[in-house]
Order: C-alpha cells, then structure tokens, then sequence
C-alpha cells in the first residue's frame, strides 16, 4: 500500500521516516526498530505513536507500507 511519508532529509534524500499518512490519519514514528537495504529498496521496521509496528519501505522514491 502507499504512503505518504515525511522524512528527515540528511546527506541524501529521505534519509529517516518521521511520520507517515495513511488516508486522513497521521502516525508519527516514535521508534525506529530495524533498517535494512536491498539493491533496489530501503526498510524500516518502526512503531508508531499509535503502539502498532510495521514495515516502511522505500523504492526508488515510493513509499510503501509493507
């Protein structure tokens, strides 16, 4: 599913999720568990504010909900 995410941007370009959107509803990550990357994406296993994790991925300038 795609997402709307808003990221902390260091030496390259969404380097960290801050807080992501899904429909009306806004998660700010509170914790950032894993990070991983492949070849083609990037990962990041979060909790939100909302106590729920989940699996933010990165592709090629697409945010996915994994």
């Amino acid at each position: 599913m795609k997402v709307h995410v808003e990221c902390y941007a260091g030496y390259r370009a969404d380097e960290t999720p801050r807080r992501f959107r899904i429909g009306d509803r806004q998660v700010e990550i509170i914790e950032i568990i894993a990070r991983w990357q492949t070849p083609d994406a990037r990962f990041f296993k979060i909790r939100g504010d909302d106590g729920k994790v989940c699996t933010l991925k990165y592709d090629r300038q697409t945010w996915y909900l994994a």
